[in-house]
């Protein structure tokens, strides 16, 4: 029984942490005091929510654009993301209605991601502190903790979380 366990704590602990949300920042999709189960992995996609360390917290954001990519933002809020060339602004059907927001940006814009990195934004635009902002910045792959997959608190959001900008 105790053999059982140990593994059990084990696997959670390196390929599934479970994290419990704090603050308002990912408004609607997830709110202060759900818990979350993640999933180790070192490839994201435009959508993804993952867990990140900043510093001694844990951020939960949504992941925008990865290494190489450029990032940009309009002042209405709408987001691009692209390789070389500038294109449409990337579909966010995860966002509230009337919920993007330019937000508290100082940094320059358009920006590329850097090597092994994430832009992470989280989904209350206006209040959120994420990559747009140079306390944050781009989050270091080696600071990810995995991709949010499954709520299990509380009982009535039990679930798999809708991570994707656009079916895959």
């Amino acid at each position: 029984m105790i053999v059982v366990a140990a593994c059990a704590v084990l696997v959670a602990v390196l390929f599934m942490p479970v994290l419990r949300i704090y603050g308002n920042s990912m408004n609607p999709t997830l709110n202060e005091g759900e818990i979350v189960v993640s999933i180790k992995g070192s490839s994201f996609k435009t959508g993804d929510v993952v867990g990140v360390y900043f510093g001694s917290k844990l951020l939960v954001k949504r992941v925008i654009a990865t290494e190489g990519q450029w990032v940009d933002i309009d002042e209405d809020g709408n987001v691009y993301v692209y390789d070389e060339i500038k294109g449409e602004p990337i579909a966010e059907p995860y966002l509230a209605e009337g919920s993007k927001a330019f937000g508290e940006t100082n940094i320059t814009l358009p920006c590329q991601v850097p090597p092994e990195s994430i832009f992470v934004m989280g989904d209350n635009r206006e209040t959120s502190i994420d990559s747009r902002n140079t306390s944050v910045g781009c989050i270091d792959m080696d600071n990810v903790v995995g991709r949010i997959v499954f709520k299990i608190w509380p009982l009535q959001s039990f679930g798999t979380l809708n991570n994707r900008a656009t079916e895959e």
